[in-house]
């Protein structure tokens, strides 16, 4: 049929290097991250878990000076069990939004897992953004199976009443369906 069809296994760590709060980075070396920059809407601030409940509400004490920090309820856009990912005392990044609308204004985007890599791994928790994580990946071409496509169009449908995630296209290749899977949860070291 001309399609192209590749099942790749794959894990892509949710991204890059992530902006972060300079009084706050992290070394990307030791977290095993992409080399290039993942776009946050807003600077993303490091701080610890303390930790998680009612599915959807996390406290983090974050620093706010030198020796001064302060505990925030931030947002967990993640209604899964989140297993292995949730240890007190974690690395996590949140990202602050002004909006007054807002109930809370930090949300939760990024954990740093010590459990899932022996120098740790760098893991996106936020549900809605693992499509557009792919979608950054394949157009900074940091997975080579998906390089050299000049086209890229997201949710596109195709037979009756289906969507494919990602379609990438070009003249002189058939077109990729790339369907985006998201997994949050770690039962033991590396799984």
């Amino acid at each position: 049929t001309g399609v192209q069809t590749c099942a790749l296994p794959i894990s892509i760590p949710s991204g890059g290097l992530p902006r972060v709060s300079q009084a706050n980075s992290l070394n990307p070396a030791a977290a095993g991250l992409l080399s290039s920059q993942m776009r946050f809407p807003s600077p993303l601030v490091r701080g610890r878990l303390l930790r998680r409940y009612k599915r959807f509400l996390a406290d983090v004490r974050i620093e706010t000076g030198p020796s001064a920090s302060e505990i925030v309820t931030a947002h967990c856009p993640n209604p899964g069990a989140m297993l292995g990912l949730t240890s007190a005392e974690a690395d996590v990044w949140l990202a602050r939004s002004d909006d007054p609308k807002r109930a809370l204004p930090w949300t939760w985007g990024l954990v740093h897992a010590r459990d899932a890599h022996p120098d740790g791994a760098l893991v996106g928790i936020n549900a809605m953004r693992p499509n557009r994580i792919a979608e950054e990946a394949i157009l900074a071409g940091a997975i080579s199976e998906l390089r050299g496509y000049p086209s890229l169009r997201r949710e596109v449908r195709y037979g009756e009443r289906s969507r494919v995630d990602l379609l990438l296209e070009g003249d002189s290749r058939p077109p990729c369906y790339v369907e985006v899977k998201n997994a949050h949860l770690m039962r033991e070291h590396g799984i």
